[in-house]
């Protein structure tokens, strides 16, 4: 049995993620961005053994959540499923001034590998999206572009890439893989979406618990349960340094 946390799991493929995990027999906890969703968690996922709050687009609400978690004791995988989507309004700045969908998708999920007991898998969700993706890092949080909210989106996924392909570089004794579920029918990708749902998330859970060789491996990049090509950008180290640089400087907390 494994201990498990995913972020994002009052519903869409977090959800299903902690399911199969919890019917699988391993101990689930589940994140949320209030009380009032985290209470629709753990309604959405019986056997879960337990919730934890905490809203991404806020530093300091993810740093009380990465202590909230360890807290509870090491974990075994963590499940980076939270994510924005297409922000047609524009950058919708947080709290902290930042850009949400750069906040919620790459600065979270850096800040939680970060402060968090250092676990033996980690699997970050990123996109086929992130191939339209800028790693030029000039611009973050969009004030000197004209915004698009498809182009923040495919960014974010490309540097969840980056990010996880940097951990696998700097912690080889730690499992880090990253996944695209393909376009499936969550609320971020509509109704319409062609690709098979429970195939998109099957591939976190079982690359945060299998014990079948190709799931044993780090820094890949995979859909439904097998290896893809990612973009080469995300594997140069200069552009991951440079990545845990910026959010470093942001957050005030080294990787």
């Amino acid at each position: 049995m494994s201990r498990v946390l995913v972020t994002g799991s009052a519903d869409g493929l977090g959800k299903l993620s902690a399911a199969q995990l919890v019917a699988a027999g391993h101990e689930v906890v589940l994140h949320a961005r209030s009380e009032a969703r985290g209470r629709e968690a753990l309604d959405g996922v019986p056997g879960a053994a337990g919730v934890l709050t905490g809203d991404l687009a806020s530093i300091a609400q993810t740093r009380a959540l990465a202590e909230n978690a360890n807290e509870r004791g090491r974990f075994d995988a963590v499940i980076h499923n939270a994510a924005l989507g297409y922000q047609v309004s524009g950058p919708s700045p947080t709290e902290d001034g930042l850009a949400a969908v750069f906040a919620v998708n790459v600065l979270a999920p850096y800040l939680l590998t970060a402060l968090m007991t250092r676990p033996d898998r980690l699997v970050y969700m990123s996109s086929g999206m992130h191939s339209g993706g800028d790693s030029s890092l000039d611009d973050l949080q969009w004030r000197d572009r004209r915004w698009s909210g498809t182009q923040a989106y495919s960014d974010s996924k490309l540097l969840d890439l980056v990010l996880c392909f940097a951990v696998a570089r700097l912690w080889p004794d730690v499992r880090a893989n990253a996944v695209t579920p393909g376009w499936v029918a969550t609320r971020m990708g509509g109704p319409g979406a062609p690709d098979d749902l429970a195939l998109g998330a099957d591939t976190q859970a079982w690359l945060a618990v299998s014990d079948e060789p190709a799931a044993r491996v780090t820094g890949r990049y995979f859909y439904h349960r097998a290896e893809r090509p990612a973009d080469s950008t995300a594997s140069d180290p200069a552009v991951q340094d440079e990545l845990l640089a910026a959010c470093a400087q942001l957050t005030g907390v080294a990787l």
